[in-house]
């Protein structure tokens, strides 16, 4: 599995950490960088290469996790999720399907952001599971089908 990631400046050092982490799990990961201090740039350059199936997954981390949240959000074939523990990291990819988890450098140890990122990138979303028609319709939004 292919693992984009990227950060503002503010958490630096806890990306730094986390990359060898995620490759001694087994997984390529590539740095998107950390020096721009708009979130946004970084947040938006990993959103739009996941949606566009060039990478599996994307975690994005910033001082809280909300921002990069947001941002990547606005990218179409972007689903983001915030992850604060252990049960919101399995949810984010058994129940939503969440191609990008986004992390808060600030307000999570890193010990902890690592449990988080390796219970996130060993699951995988059953398409027959019971919340698949929530996922469906998030996409059928997206992609302009309003409800009638």
């Amino acid at each position: 599995m292919k693992i984009a990631i990227g950060c503002d400046p503010n958490a630096k050092e806890y990306k730094a950490v986390l990359i060898p982490f995620i490759k001694e799990l087994g997984y390529e990961c590539t740095d998107f960088g950390s020096a721009d201090p708009v979130y946004a740039n970084v947040a938006i350059a990993v959103a739009e290469a996941v949606a566009r199936k060039e990478y599996d997954r994307g975690i994005l981390i910033c001082g809280t996790g909300i921002g990069v949240s947001i941002a990547a959000n606005k990218v179409k074939g972007a689903y983001a999720a915030l992850v604060n523990n252990i049960y919101q990291a399995q949810r984010a990819q058994l129940s939503n399907n969440a191609n990008i988890i986004t992390l808060g450098a600030q307000v999570t140890g890193i010990e902890l952001g690592k449990c988080f990122v390796r219970e996130y990138l060993s699951l995988s979303f059953d398409p027959n599971s019971r919340s698949a028609n929530k996922v469906e319709r998030i996409s059928e939004y997206e992609l302009g089908k309003r409800e009638e």
